[in-house]
């Protein structure tokens, strides 16, 4: 037989000063719209860079079969094979970008599930009249918030959400430090890794 009692809600007395979980879930939602948009932003910027990476490799690959067509001296091999060598080269950059842009596909599903599982976590613990007044309970959420993200540009946007930053501010916070992480991967990655 379990002998351990239910957590008792914190007393008005031993909340901080001016403590509201109503603010808790403002703060909550507005991170989640942060979270949203940002994807939005995201997965646009990948499918235009799909779109782009797919369409110029198809170019690249007309041009190729053009060339073979027009293949009839052979003392073209040679031109032939510089121009071949140089459209491969061109598509294996292309081919690249579009994996990148595939992983940053897949950062926006792990992202858009963050978002999910936290506002669930936030529901739960709304229809709880045990938690919904302790601060420990918010807090424990909006640490499994933090710790769920594996991008340090997410976890400064939701500091500053926390802070009480705007969702715009807190957009542009995340941007730009985003960009900052995805330069310093680009200059790190000599071969893009696949997942």
């Amino acid at each position: 037989m379990n002998t351990m009692t239910p957590s008792q809600p914190v007393q008005a007395s031993e909340q901080p000063p001016n403590w509201c979980h109503i603010q808790e879930t403002i703060t909550m939602l507005y991170l989640s719209v942060c979270q949203i948009k940002s994807s939005m932003k995201d997965s646009g910027n990948s499918v235009d860079q799909l779109t782009q990476s797919f369409t110029e490799l198809a170019l690249h690959s007309r041009e190729v079969d053009e060339h073979v067509q027009n293949l009839s001296d052979v003392s073209e091999i040679q031109a032939f094979k510089h121009e071949v060598s140089s459209t491969a080269r061109e598509m294996q950059e292309k081919i690249n970008q579009a994996i990148t842009a595939f992983q940053f596909y897949d950062r926006i599903s792990q992202r858009l599930e963050h978002v999910s599982q936290s506002l669930e976590n936030m529901s739960d613990l709304m229809a709880s009249p045990l938690d919904l007044n302790d601060p420990s309970a918010w807090q424990h959420i909006q640490d499994r918030v933090k710790n769920s993200y594996t991008m340090e540009s997410e976890r400064l946007m939701f500091e500053h959400i926390l802070r009480g930053a705007s969702v715009n501010e807190a957009l542009e916070i995340y941007q730009h430090h985003f960009e900052e992480e995805k330069q310093a991967q680009n200059e790190d990655d000599d071969e893009v890794e696949l997942f």
